[in-house]
């Protein structure tokens, strides 16, 4: 089921959904597994599944040559996701990213997702590769998630990359897309940032989900100025609950948020991770009540990993 027949289906009801990471290569999937199961007991009806592009190492040999090397340490997002449909049951929502992918070759995955009985993706365009800093597309492939965006809704009309092809099959994907309440890094300014957004929802985009936020007010201004643009489409926040002191300048250098200022003094003032950890699950409860009473279609949580400061997170709420 689609993730907009999902939020239909609640009837105005706050549903329950998280995002993990799949495995890094070599690693067991029942580590994964274990942390998605306690989860399951507050019956989230999809379950999004990250997607990492590839690396570069660089490797010294003896005779003095340097290698770089390209590698991928989480790879098998559409395995992982027809993996967790069968294990539990649930939809999945890989995401799908620009970097690294030709058109062709994301045409070719989304295939196999339609095969697999897969009804939503989320098309980003995804980071650069951490060596380069700045975004470089592929040859033939998406530099903008609109595009990426617009290749599905194409493949949903049954428009193939070679349009000599006969008897092609639509496909009949939910698109989701990101939508940054604090203002995507790269943006100008924040009405550039929407409608940004907005042509992304134009092209095809079905519903939205947010980068991680703190402070709802952000949430609540970023809702205000979409509504103001023409976007009707739903919106999901997304959340963490903070688990580390490190995560106070860890978080703000990686998302490119902002932390409120009471929860950067509490957290500041614990004795170890335990504490802040509290702290951070209790902020994450006030920010889920407030968006709940607020009428919220979903919350979905970042988990990266973990699991259990969500899993009381949501005990409390669902």
């Amino acid at each position: 089921m689609k993730v907009t027949d999902h939020l239909e289906r609640a009837k105005g009801k706050t549903l329950f959904s998280f995002e993990v990471l799949p495995p890094k290569k070599g690693e067991n999937i029942h580590n994964l597994f274990s942390n998605i199961e306690p989860l399951m007991e507050f019956k989230p009806p999809f379950i999004d599944v990250t997607y990492h592009r590839e690396e570069y190492v660089y490797r010294h040999h003896p005779n003095g040559l340097l290698e770089k090397k390209t590698v991928r340490r989480r790879p098998g997002t559409v395995g992982i996701c027809a993996a967790i449909k069968n294990r539990f049951d649930v939809d999945t929502v890989p995401h799908l990213i620009c970097g690294g992918f030709t058109k062709e070759e994301t045409e070719n995955a989304l295939i196999d997702l339609h095969f697999l009985g897969i009804d939503s993706i989320l098309a980003l365009r995804g980071d650069p590769i951490k060596s380069e800093g700045v975004f470089k597309p592929e040859p033939d492939g998406h530099a903008y998630a609109c595009d990426l965006i617009g290749q599905v809704a194409n493949l949903n009309k049954g428009e193939y990359l070679d349009q000599e092809q006969d008897d092609t099959w639509a496909t009949n994907f939910c698109i989701g897309t990101a939508g940054y309440p604090e203002k995507h890094f790269e943006a100008p300014n924040y009405n550039a940032d929407i409608r940004y957004l907005k042509h992304k929802v134009d092209r095809g985009a079905d519903y939205i989900v947010t980068q991680m936020f703190f402070d709802n007010e952000e949430f609540f201004r970023f809702e205000k100025l979409c509504r103001a643009a023409g976007i009707d489409v739903p919106i999901i926040p997304g959340l963490k609950p903070l688990t580390t002191k490190s995560q106070l300048t860890m978080l703000p250098r990686s998302f490119y948020l902002n932390l409120p200022e009471p929860l950067v003094e509490a957290v500041s003032q614990c004795r170890d991770n335990d504490a802040a950890r509290a702290v951070g699950i209790e902020w994450c409860l006030n920010q889920s009540r407030e968006l709940m009473a607020h009428g919220v279609p979903c919350l979905h949580y970042y988990s990266m990993g973990k699991s259990e400061s969500i899993r009381r997170v949501a005990a409390e709420l669902f």
